[in-house]
């Protein structure tokens, strides 16, 4: 009978290791390498110790200066899992301090475990299933997550206001997606998802009104703008940095032809420069429970 068990256990072992090890990805060995570098940052300041806004935040500059990356998602064939940590565009940027800091609070340090994380955080439930199955709109990013328990959005909390979104850009526009060119049996499935979307309330503080609630906005807490781009409901993301003059900057991949970087004005100045923001969401990252298993 103990033979038989350690054998069906060795047998469960082995297909979670193949069956990760046959899930679609892309990287390269140079990710691997600032994945590693990643973790070791993180061990020799032992970040395990810190909140996990402040471990966001102490990744997310480790990145400051990293190039931009428009579109590294978007690849040819089936939708795969694609790593590029050698430029980043906003959202990988945001995804990659949140996922980092999830992986060295939860005491997994190793390249598969931040793979792992990464699916569960960008794909619908935690799964690859298809190239519908990525949460495109981000404030479907924060409805999901929020039902995983990995984030709150506190924008209500704060003080914000009701919004209702009208995404359908991506349904309207597929000539701008190379899977959907491809692929047109995708579209139908977009736009479920963008009624259901836009069945859903969201809150959000209007860019007037951001400095009047700066106070209760943390270091490390993640920002998304919403926009007045026809069709969109997000056009940025990032994450919130408290600064020397004791205000709240942002700490992100700004645009093309760019890098990863700290505004220069408080946050609440940079969203009323930009026409195209109208105001921001707060989310504020769970602490994950600690594996103690996993070296």
């Amino acid at each position: 009978m103990i033979i038989k068990i350690k054998t069906l256990v060795f047998s469960l072992i082995l297909f979670v290791l193949i069956s990760v090890s046959i899930l679609p990805q892309d990287y390269s060995s140079e990710d691997v390498e600032i994945a590693n570098s990643k973790f070791q940052l993180a061990a020799d300041k032992k970040l395990f110790e810190f909140p996990i806004n402040e471990v966001i935040v102490e990744i997310g500059k480790s990145f400051l200066g990293t190039e931009y990356v428009a579109h590294s998602l978007e690849k040819a064939g089936e939708e795969k899992l694609v790593i590029n940590l050698t430029g980043l565009d906003c959202t990988t940027f945001l995804e990659t301090a949140l996922c980092f800091a999830r992986c060295i609070k939860k005491n997994k340090t190793e390249f598969q475990h931040y793979t792992s994380e990464l699916t569960l955080i960008r794909y619908r439930n935690g799964i690859i299933n298809g190239y519908p199955s990525r949460l495109h709109y981000f404030s479907d990013w924060i409805f999901d997550n929020q039902k995983k328990g990995i984030i709150q959005d506190i924008t209500e909390e704060i003080g914000g206001e009701k919004i209702k979104f009208k995404v359908n850009f991506m349904s309207e526009n597929p000539k701008y997606y190379s899977q959907l060119i491809n692929n047109p049996e995708f579209i139908p499935v977009i736009v479920e998802q963008e009624k259901e979307i836009n069945s859903r309330e969201y809150f959000y503080v209007a860019e007037n009104n951001i400095k009047s609630v700066e106070a209760k906005i943390q270091n490390g807490d993640l920002i998304a703008l919403t926009t007045n781009e026809k069709g969109l409901d997000i056009s940025h993301v990032g994450l919130a940095v408290k600064m020397r003059d004791d205000r709240i900057h942002f700490l992100h991949a700004p645009q093309k032809n760019s890098k990863v970087q700290i505004t220069e004005e408080p946050l609440a100045d940079y969203v009323l420069k930009i026409k195209r923001h109208t105001g921001i969401i707060v989310l504020r990252v769970n602490e994950p429970k600690k594996d103690k298993t996993t070296q």
